[in-house]
């Protein structure tokens, strides 16, 4: 039963450990951009400009169009009038009634003078009157037939048109676009190289953040430890006689202070936990242990290269890139403003069907032609509307210049300010472990003093104070010399 017991403790101080994710500065920064809404998000933004630059592209190349369409109207399109069509309808009818009388003037007018005698002009008579109405209806039936052949049926109209164009010259619209889809590629790319160092920066901020606190916070516990023992010793002085209450209320009073204060740590310790691991796209609630939070001493700083200054940030600054691509962008504007204005040529050919058709006398079925043709645009007046916007375009480009100088002169004097920082940072890190040094040897001077009895609890408070606040400005400095390196290879523009 006792194995038992000892087993079942042992696997609840081990699993909570084994729980715990240890995490190094390295892997904190590749979980960061590995899911980071806003790297996603640019790297999401190049594709876009890298489609876009490839459809740029097709402008070089001809387009091939076709379109189709179906037309029903209430009347047709007719080239006759409805008399002529009257006319071709009884054009037997109408020729027949004119010949008929005439013709029997002349048999008369030949049987009168003799040429013919009176039975050849009734034969001849009865031979036209039974002719007639034959002839009559074999030319109303061509009049009709010539009526139906004018007839266009358009009522139904379908039609079909396939149309090539190929652009020859307009007047650099389109080198201007692929330039600008070029520039606007590379500015992507840029722009997500700037959102990778603000993560990397942001990341390494609240890793040292929580080393700091860490320490900090086992900092807090170790004064705990002190005023809590000292507490003790004058109780215990109070209780023979050596000390007076008013001595043990002013250590009792520190003990407080020291308790609220490893509170505070302790809260502040595990937001700073809570907003690493949002960064590190891992769950708030997730158990993590940073590699350099309980070492006694941080690992080496990976100092800038000394001879890093200016020119590298100048070089290697996305901010600077990008105005430098807005000046290009800009200049490109110009030359596709100007091309609106200058001639344009393009080539266009095709093949269209229609039916009815035209070719063949309103023929019911499709038929088609082929076409090819030649456009040429030529803008002649416009009131110098092309002229105010080119100097539009290029008081931008003036403003674009002018505002990538002072940028450069702003990172200049970033550059130099993190510099200063650096060395600063240094130089009160140094410092530091002198004070550190010097408030422990008090301290423990304080302590003897105390024990023997020459020195008051009031004395020995001063001194844990001390102890206290060197050893806070150790911490401090120590990640201060961290954070200032990353802020100088941000501002050089080499964080990765």
């Amino acid at each position: 039963m006792r194995n038992t017991v000892l087993l079942s403790l042992l696997a609840s101080i081990v699993l909570p450990c084994n729980a715990q994710r240890v995490l190094s500065l390295d892997s904190c920064r590749a979980m960061a951009l590995r899911t980071n809404k806003q790297v996603a998000v640019a790297r999401m933004k190049q594709d876009v400009a890298t489609n876009t630059r490839r459809a740029a592209r097709t402008k070089y190349l001809p387009k091939v169009d076709a379109v189709g369409g179906y037309e029903l109207l209430s009347k047709e399109v007719s080239l006759l009038n409805d008399d002529q069509k009257a006319a071709l309808n009884n054009l037997g009818t109408n020729l027949v009634n004119g010949m008929s009388g005439s013709l029997t003037q002349t048999i008369t007018g030949l049987a009168q003078q003799g040429l013919i005698t009176p039975q050849q002009a009734q034969a001849f008579g009865q031979m036209a009157s039974q002719s007639m109405p034959q002839l009559a209806n074999t030319l109303n039936g061509v009049g009709t037939d010539i009526r139906r052949a004018f007839r266009t049926n358009n009522r139904n109209m379908m039609g079909l048109s396939v149309m090539v164009r190929q652009p020859v010259y307009l007047g650099g619209a389109i080198t201007a676009a692929n330039r600008i889809a070029d520039i606007n590629e590379q500015m992507m790319a840029h722009s997500a190289d700037n959102i990778v160092q603000n993560t990397l920066y942001n990341v390494d901020q609240t890793y040292w953040l929580v080393v700091s606190l860490n320490q900090k916070n086992k900092l807090a516990r170790s004064f705990l430890d002190l005023v809590t023992k000292l507490n003790s010793d004058v109780q215990k002085l109070i209780r023979e006689g050596f000390a007076t209450r008013a001595d043990g209320l002013k250590v009792s009073v520190k003990v407080n202070e020291a308790e609220m204060a490893v509170t505070q740590a302790e809260d502040g310790l595990a937001l700073a936990r809570m907003l690493l691991c949002q960064q590190c796209g891992l769950p708030m609630d997730s158990q993590i242990v940073l590699e350099d939070e309980n070492r006694d001493q941080l690992s080496a700083v990976s100092a800038a290269d000394p001879d890093m200054g200016v020119e590298t940030a100048w070089e290697n600054r996305t901010e600077l890139k990008l105005l430098g691509h807005a000046i290009d962008i800009s200049r490109e504007t110009t030359k596709l403003v100007r091309a609106a204005y200058l001639p344009q040529v393009a080539v266009v050919g095709g093949y269209m069907l229609t039916n009815p058709n035209v070719y063949n006398g309103f023929e019911k079925r499709f038929s088609g032609v082929w076409n090819i043709g030649l456009m040429v645009r030529v803008p002649i007046w416009n009131w110098q509307e092309g002229a105010y916007k080119v100097r539009a375009t290029r008081a931008a480009t003036s403003i674009a210049s002018l505002e990538l100088d002072e940028a450069r002169e702003l990172i200049e004097l970033q550059v130099s300010q993190e510099q200063f920082k650096v060395k600063e940072a240094n130089k009160k890190y140094g410092m530091s472990l002198k004070n550190v040094e010097k408030a422990e040897e008090n301290l423990r001077c304080a302590n003897l003093g105390f024990a023997e009895g020459v020195m008051s609890a009031t004395e020995v408070m001063e001194a844990q104070t001390a102890w206290l606040q060197a050893q806070t400005q150790k911490i401090d400095a120590e990640i201060d010399v961290r954070l200032t390196q990353v802020g100088l290879k941000k501002a050089l523009g080499v964080l990765n």
